[in-house]
């Protein structure tokens, strides 16, 4: 099994699965197509993740995934520097958004394949600049889908969420457990 993600946060929930698998992280181009909305988004990134990594690898069963944040039908990805981290938690400050992520398992060499996408709901208290400086220096939003972890630092930022929460994370299990069954019960 390979995990086609460099996220050490879904690693670490693959692993509390107890599965043996082999991280190689796949190289996509994650540029949302116009009009594309989130819930598609995830769909397409997370499936094209395993089949690019799937390609080389024909014979595992890779997991890919994605994960996306949207203020309505804004899409908040990772943020490309500072001033867009700053600029999307300003955007999340005291509101209520959605965490799409999007889960894949694909075997190349039985061209069998499943997605799934989970949503969540997170919203956020009313932050200060100051917070949202002081969080964007310590580095933690430059690799997160719309500049912040849940886990780490931004938790204290939740007013409320619904639905699972490691969807927030960017790897429901329960979801990823559904779908190995369904294909490995084919």
């Amino acid at each position: 099994m390979i995990l086609a993600s460099g996220s050490p946060r879904r690693k670490h929930l693959m692993e509390s699965m107890g599965l043996e698998f082999e991280v190689i992280p796949a190289n996509v181009d994650e540029t949302p197509r116009p009009d594309e909305r989130p819930e598609a988004l995830v769909r397409r990134l997370a499936a094209t993740k395993a089949i690019a990594v799937g390609a080389c690898n024909p014979c595992a069963w890779v997991i890919g995934a994605d994960t996306v944040v949207a203020l309505g039908r804004t899409i908040l990805g990772k943020p490309h520097d500072e001033d867009q981290a700053r600029t999307m938690l300003q955007m999340l400050s005291g509101n209520r958004h959605e965490i799409y992520t999007g889960v894949s398992v694909w075997r190349a060499d039985q061209g069998r394949g499943l997605v799934a996408v989970d949503v969540a709901h997170v919203t956020f208290r009313s932050l200060s600049i100051l917070e949202i400086d002081a969080y964007v220096k310590s580095g933690e939003p430059m690799d997160k889908a719309g500049a912040y972890a849940i886990q780490g630092g931004a938790g204290a930022w939740a007013d409320s969420y619904e639905g699972n929460l490691e969807t927030v994370i960017g790897l429901p299990r329960d979801l990823l457990t559904r779908l190995m069954e369904r294909i490995y019960g084919d």
